[in-house]
């Protein structure tokens, strides 16, 4: 696979890196700025298979050569202060003990972990579409809506690490995760409809003028283009970036500034429209994310 090229400020670290996954974790050495020599294991059953497989990746990157230390991208709300994963995943086993420890023993090496979605903040502001901006708002839009704030350059993790949990965020009596997701439209269709789609078939017939899903498609551009006003005017970022695979529809940006034009039209004493983007990593965000996060806690 070929390598791909990551600006750092330091280029003198040499790193396993590792992106936990719920159904796969990918592998990777980053030396010389660049992330080589990828690769995936299915992701394990049990904690013991879990150290196994984490422990046999580790030593297969040291081949090329010493390490300085190992990256890791994990979901779950990662605690940075006690080495702890605390809240909830795919892969239970790995939450709610001191697990950064237990990985520095088993790999000799000292480790550095945080949350998925932090991390591929912290890629798009190292070298992505948020690239020298200190202050960034990153959406991350899948089956709900998760996210990461970026202040000064750093994560802002949130007293109870809830930092850039947008999903939670209640519009109209209801969360933003139950209404700006292309998986919450195609629930809405089905329910109206009778018929079983996908958030893609529902924005394929929305293009194709189909009446109700031009009504759905819209009301989640407008939750979304709401939901942003407000954090511009709360956490006042330079700008938002929208990650998740929807992020790849060209008619998601120019919807959620459709409906930002009527906010601000709304809004009249309000004079800074918030500037909207897509993501520019996709599936090495988060293992480049990593990589900065190590940086950054050394």
């Amino acid at each position: 696979m070929t390598a791909i090229k990551y600006e750092m400020r330091c280029e003198t670290m040499t790193l396993a890196v590792i992106d936990i996954g719920g159904t796969t974790i990918k592998f990777a050495r980053y030396a010389d700025g660049a992330l080589t020599a990828r690769f995936a294991e299915a992701s394990p059953a049990t904690l013991d298979a879990f150290y196994a497989v984490l422990s046999a990746a580790v030593e297969k990157l040291k081949e090329a050569g010493p390490l300085t230390g190992v990256a890791i991208s994990s979901p779950g709300a990662v605690n940075q202060a006690t080495g702890v994963i605390e809240g909830a995943s795919a892969l239970p086993y790995i939450h709610n003990f001191k697990i950064v420890p237990e990985l520095e023993r088993r790999f000799g090496l000292p480790v550095a972990i945080e949350n998925d979605a932090n991390c591929a903040a912290l890629a798009e502001v190292a070298s992505g579409a948020a690239a020298g901006r200190q202050r960034v708002a990153v959406l991350v839009l899948g089956t709900g809506v998760g996210g990461a704030i970026i202040a000064e350059g750093r994560v802002a993790h949130g007293h109870h690490l809830l930092g850039g949990e947008f999903g939670y965020m209640l519009q109209n009596g209801d969360t933003l995760s139950h209404q700006g997701t292309a998986v919450a439209v195609a629930k809405a269709y089905e329910a109206a409809s009778g018929e079983v789609v996908s958030g893609q078939d529902v924005f394929e017939r929305a293009a194709a003028g189909d009446a109700l899903a031009v009504r759905l498609t819209e009301q989640m551009y407008q939750a979304l283009a709401e939901a942003i006003f407000n954090l511009q005017y709360s956490f006042d970022p330079e700008v938002f970036l929208i990650g998740g695979g929807i992020s790849r529809n060209p008619a998601l940006i120019p919807g959620i500034e459709r409906h930002l034009d009527q906010v601000m039209a709304t809004v009249e004493i309000a004079d800074v429209k918030p500037s909207v983007m897509s993501c520019k990593y996709l599936e090495a965000a988060n293992l480049m994310g990593a990589v900065a996060n190590f940086e950054q806690q050394q």
